[in-house]
């Protein structure tokens, strides 16, 4: 992924303070601690991601320092999202295809709307950022995530 993705990204929308740290190794729960007040939205997702769909979760340090400690979520070797700890938030990290979207983007807010209408574009769909606040954000990214795994 380019990193010129992540840098177009945080000029419009500040990231909160990441886990750089790459000498330090967190567990999943230290990344849901540092999160703050959305760690429980995490979990929730994680749970979804983890029970509902099989999905693996691997504790890595990606893409270069600036992007800090995360969790790779994946479906038999298939890539889902990073999802990125920052002090008090969390940020979600991945491509999605048009087809994916189309199927939710009636149901989504008009933050979650812009955040699409912001992509990075990346074959026929495009690479998105989502930082998740609220438990609303949360709701919005899992159905974009969901329509990610479930639509091929």
């Amino acid at each position: 992924m380019p990193n010129i993705h992540g840098i177009l990204y945080f000029v419009r929308y500040p990231m909160y303070e990441r886990m750089l740290n790459k000498q330090e190794v967190p567990t999943f729960d230290d990344l849901l601690r540092y999160s703050g007040p959305v760690g429980p939205f995490w979990l929730t997702l994680d749970d979804r991601l983890t029970q509902t769909y099989k999905a693996a979760r691997e504790i890595r340090f990606p893409y270069g320092k600036d992007y800090g400690w995360g969790a790779k979520y994946s479906v038999k070797r298939r890539h889902i999202c990073d999802i990125f700890a920052e002090n008090g938030a969390f940020t979600a990290l991945f491509q999605i295809s048009e087809k994916a979207i189309a199927t939710v983007y009636g149901d989504l807010d008009n933050h979650a709307k812009q955040i699409w209408a912001e992509k990075y574009p990346c074959q026929s769909g495009g690479w998105i950022v989502f930082q998740v606040l609220t438990e609303d954000q949360m709701r919005n990214l899992e159905k974009i995530i969901v329509a990610k795994i479930t639509v091929r």
